[in-house]
């Protein structure tokens, strides 16, 4: 288990990916992200951030979402996410991260659990199976702002009333224990999907989240099968225990 993840929440591995890595995810990606954008214009132009299911059927061709997998299920990549999260983890979903449209458009305090979760049950979380975000900049970007060591311990007073905007505090208000993490092309941020964060919007970012859990029924309902190999795909992956213990759940 890494140590400063394990403490703060998240960590950073500077130049993780190669320049041919990069740009070889960064084609792909952007080519999921015009047919994204394309079927989503009204959404994108009103007030999208991210979208999801890169990995899926339904924008990709088969060599595009091959070359997702044989990245998502490398050597190199596993045994870093192993390290962290242990032997069991599980391939979960992926994301893309984006700059809004509306160039106003603020950002905002947030804990992944608390769209599906009640307040109890986020606190609870933190004691919990645990989730966690694997970051590729595809471009330099300004990166994330992160509460330390928020993944274990709940929110102070403000943070609570920021990120859930009440007595009128709003969600876009800056924090006084955030921590701001630029990344450069190439570097890997990994961080517990359950602390306090937020994205920085700027610098047209692009960032690759993949999203790995323990083996847990109440994460992996969030789990598409589409989005998961096929055997044939499978046989060709460093690692592929990575996708099938999705799929025995």
């Amino acid at each position: 288990m890494d140590d400063s993840y394990t403490e703060n929440g998240y960590c950073v591995y500077k130049n993780f990916a190669s320049d041919a890595e990069i740009k070889e995810l960064r084609t792909v990606v952007e080519r999921f992200h015009q047919a994204w954008k394309q079927e989503n214009a009204e959404f994108y132009a009103e007030k999208a951030i991210n979208s999801a299911y890169l990995t899926g059927t339904k924008y990709l061709s088969e060599p595009d979402r091959k070359t997702l997998f044989r990245f998502i299920g490398s050597a190199k990549l596993i045994q870093l996410v192993t390290s962290i999260m242990g032997d069991d983890v599980v391939f979960l979903n992926t994301q893309l991260f984006f700059d809004p449209v509306n160039a106003s458009q603020k950002n905002y305090w947030h804990r992944d659990p608390q769209y599906h979760l009640s307040l109890e049950e986020q606190q609870q979380a933190l004691h919990g199976p645990e989730a966690a975000h694997f970051r590729i900049a595809l471009k330099d970007e300004p990166g994330l702002e992160l509460i330390p060591r928020s993944h274990r311990h709940w929110d102070s007073s403000e943070e609570l009333d920021v990120r859930l905007e009440q007595n009128g505090r709003r969600n876009y208000e800056p924090l006084s224990r955030g921590e701001t993490v630029p990344l450069n092309a190439g570097d890997l941020l990994v961080f517990s999907a359950n602390m306090i964060h937020r994205g920085i919007y700027g610098m047209d970012r692009l960032g690759f989240d993949i999203l790995f859990c323990e083996p847990d029924p109440g994460i992996l309902r969030f789990m598409e099968q589409d989005c998961l190999p096929d055997e044939a795909t499978l046989q060709t992956l460093d690692v592929p225990r990575v996708f099938t213990h999705g799929k025995q759940h």
